[in-house]
């Protein structure tokens, strides 16, 4: 059964066991990002977990790819979890808005780990994740992915979102010729950012 989780102490293990095999959160800072979160997990495990929930933006700034730092916007993250760790999806935004700075190309990033690649996680995680989003003057997320990147157009596209533009990411985010789509909310809000939702894939073969 695939669920997406509130990180927790319980299921950390699964968490640090992916990014000691090379996989990380992020897909601009890969490796850079997976030492910094070991290192802080080994430093205040309790603390890290918390971070990882964070509608306050209390975590300090980002480090964009380029090493340079800017401001978090508020956001949290979830984990894919298959009865194991299978990725993360994460969601931030700015309060009043629907725009988001230009050092933060999109509201949603998620990165599944290669071992539970093609079996469909990233496509039923974003559709979770949306139906949890209920922010004030939110209408709409937009999300972004690389040209080259058709698995992922495949992941925005089968959760109804829109081809808006094409454009060249700043330098600071890698430069990269990039296609930022548009999903329109609602969509079947849980209004329930807390809870163990499950896919309804999973639900259709448990019933």
């Amino acid at each position: 059964m695939f669920i997406l989780i509130k990180p927790d102490l319980e299921h950390l293990p699964s968490y640090v066991g992916a990014l000691k095999k090379d996989w990380s959160p992020n897909n601009l800072r890969t490796a850079e990002e997976a030492r910094e979160h070991l290192a802080k997990i080994e430093e205040d495990v309790a603390a890290f977990v918390d971070n990882l929930d964070d509608p306050e933006a209390k975590a300090g700034p980002v480090i964009l790819p380029d090493g340079s730092q800017v401001q978090r916007l508020p956001g949290y993250a979830r984990w894919m979890w298959d009865g194991e760790f299978c990725g993360a999806i994460g969601f931030r935004w700015k309060p009043g808005t629907t725009e988001l700075p230009p050092t933060c190309l999109g509201h949603i990033g998620y990165s599944v780990v290669p071992w539970k690649r093609g079996r469909g996680y990233a496509k039923q995680a974003l559709g979770l994740l949306l139906q949890q989003i209920d922010i004030p003057g939110l209408d709409f997320i937009d999300i972004t992915a690389d040209t080259s990147n058709i698995a992922s157009h495949k992941v925005i596209t089968g959760n109804n979102g829109v081809f808006i533009e094409r454009f060249t990411a700043p330098a600071s985010l890698g430069g990269k010729e990039t296609l930022r789509y548009r999903i329109h909310l609602p969509v079947g809000k849980s209004n329930r950012p807390d809870a163990q939702l499950v896919s309804p894939i999973a639900r259709k073969t448990a019933e």
